[in-house]
């Protein structure tokens, strides 16, 4: 069952539908009964029930299903969850956009985070001895017909109310990442370089982290061919698409080009972004100040390096197709500058051992095409019958390279402190502890589904259990508990507390030590024993 919308023409009035798909065994091809459930509230985007039966149902109040049964589950967990899901506006940001299934979706989203790893066949076994939202057993076919039932609308209108409680407040870190398959099925499935340097068959994801509240709130699937840098155009008419107009991002050097650079102020976009110090225009303002941003006024103790700031100006180009002309005009831009003495010897270590590498390659006749220009950048080979192949350094590109040994730059229109600008800019590995979250926990290293549909819903409940990971992992670092925990035996200590339903009684929440009493609290969250 899915949720779909339709505008009616002569008066505007927007409406949801509950849209059931069977088969038409006459016409012998898919068919969907669809069923008024109410209207869609311009402002709020709220369902707001026409007809008395669906009133009635969704007059009920909020929470979990009346007690039918006396049970023990375990509950500590998955009653964290549930704040957590209150507090981030997640669960009531599900219902609003899946009426019908955002219980299993959260139920599905509790099991990943607290079985690691574990595929979704062993769901029934969890479902059976944990309280959950749901409540009941989804079998591996009733997920496969969730997952094909979260329609594109729903979770485009999910990132629209989850992106309008904070997008406008914090930069948003984007990067993106890929996941490797070999379904034939997906057509997204492309041959591509990831991040290790592999070439593998792959779909990219890619993902917007607030800085602030340390949540994702956005991703998007795209083909594993596409490299990073070509990715940020999407991003941005996605972002107006869904109605985003005042954004920050923060961006690694990979996604670093004129085009891009141009499309972002076009955009009134705020940005931060890693520049190759070979750049043209960065080596040209670097050169004047390289030694003298190196000074003990320029020198941060808190981040162990010299950081320097000067305004510069950006070459603007834009296409204008309707006037058949293209505008160039200045734009203000911050270049901050950096030196790091620790990185500094960490890069002469790491071309060191390039050049090792090079210079093997190219005496043992095992060249590999990808190394060509480095080859001829810093080496002259010369062969002999008697000596072989031998291959000399040019001492005049070396020194030029180690010119660069412990530099960096960013580039901003907005921010104007370079320390400011690195603190936001390294606050950026989010993103990356994220996709670790996806790939490790979240069993997203190879993907196993049938259809585009069920991947595509697949990805978005792993998505949700991201934002609970997330929140959890913040409040472990506000409090400290990484000094003591792991994040996996906060969840086990705190799974482990039981509850007992009896028909007619308020839920019994069982004993609680003093230890498990303090992790609820330095997460934010009320003990459940409190609350009796």
């Amino acid at each position: 069952m899915a949720i779909v919308y339709q505008t009616n023409k002569k008066t505007g009035v927007r409406y949801a539908y509950e849209s059931v798909s069977y088969w038409d065994k006459e016409r012998k091809q898919s068919r969907a009964k669809r069923t008024c459930i109410g209207r869609v509230d311009q402002e709020t985007g709220e369902i707001i029930p026409t007809r008395k039966k669906v009133a009635a149902e969704r007059s009920i109040k909020p929470g979990p299903a009346p007690i039918t049964r006396t049970a023990r589950f375990f509950y500590g967990a998955t009653y964290l969850f549930d704040r957590i899901g209150e507090q981030t506006g997640v669960t009531k940001d599900l219902k609003a956009c899946f009426p019908g299934s955002y219980l299993q979706i959260l139920s599905i989203a509790y099991y990943l985070i607290l079985e690691d790893r574990n595929p979704l066949s062993r769901f029934p076994r969890w479902a059976q001895i944990h309280r959950h939202p749901y409540g009941e057993i989804i079998s591996s076919q009733r997920s496969s017909d969730l997952f094909a039932s979260i329609a594109e609308e729903g979770r485009q209108r999910f990132f629209r109310l989850q992106g309008k409680r904070r997008v406008e407040k914090e930069y948003l870190a984007y990067d993106s990442t890929s996941v490797s398959s070999y379904s034939q099925c997906l057509r997204q499935v492309r041959y591509g370089r990831n991040k290790d340097h592999g070439h593998l068959a792959q779909i990219n994801l890619a993902l917007l982290f607030g800085q602030h509240s340390r949540l994702p709130f956005y991703y998007r699937k795209l083909p594993g061919s596409i490299p990073d840098v070509k990715t940020l155009r999407k991003l941005l008419s996605d972002m107006n698409a869904l109605g985003y107009e005042k954004i920050k991002v923060v961006l690694d050097r990979g996604f670093y080009s004129a085009a891009n650079i141009n499309d972002m102020y076009k955009h009134h976009m705020k940005f931060l972004i890693a520049a190759r110090l070979p750049l043209k225009f960065v080596d040209i303002h670097l050169g004047p100040v390289r030694e003298k941003m190196r000074s003990w006024t320029h020198y941060s103790q808190a981040h162990g390096l010299y950081a320097y700031s000067l305004p510069i100006t950006w070459d603007y180009v834009r296409d204008r197709p309707y006037k058949r002309d293209t505008l160039t005009e200045d734009r203000r831009m911050y270049l901050h500058l950096y030196h790091s003495p620790e990185r500094a010897l960490e890069d002469e270590k790491a071309f060191n051992s390039r050049l090792s590498d090079w210079q093997e390659e190219l005496e043992s006749g095992s060249r590999r095409p990808d190394h060509e220009k480095q080859y001829a950048r810093y080496f002259e080979v010369k062969s002999t019958p008697i000596r072989g192949t031998k291959a000399v350094a040019k001492e005049d590109a070396l020194t030029e390279a180690k010119r660069n040994y412990g530099y960096f730059a960013l580039l901003s229109n907005e921010i104007k402190d370079p320390l400011d600008a690195l603190t936001i800019y390294r606050n950026k590995d989010m993103a990356e502890k994220a996709f670790e979250n996806l790939k490790e926990r979240l069993n997203v290293r190879r993907l196993a589904v049938s259809s585009e549909q069920s991947l595509d819903g697949k990805l978005f409940v792993q998505f949700i259990a991201l934002i609970f990971l997330s929140h959890i992992t913040r409040k472990m670092q506000e409090s400290n508990l990484f000094k003591d925990y792991t994040l996996q035996e906060v969840l086990d200590e705190l799974d482990v507390i039981e509850c007992l339903e009896v028909p007619g009684q308020r839920l019994m929440v069982g004993e609680m030590t003093q230890r498990q009493v303090e992790l609820y609290t330095k997460l934010g969250v009320m003990a459940p024993a409190s609350l009796q």
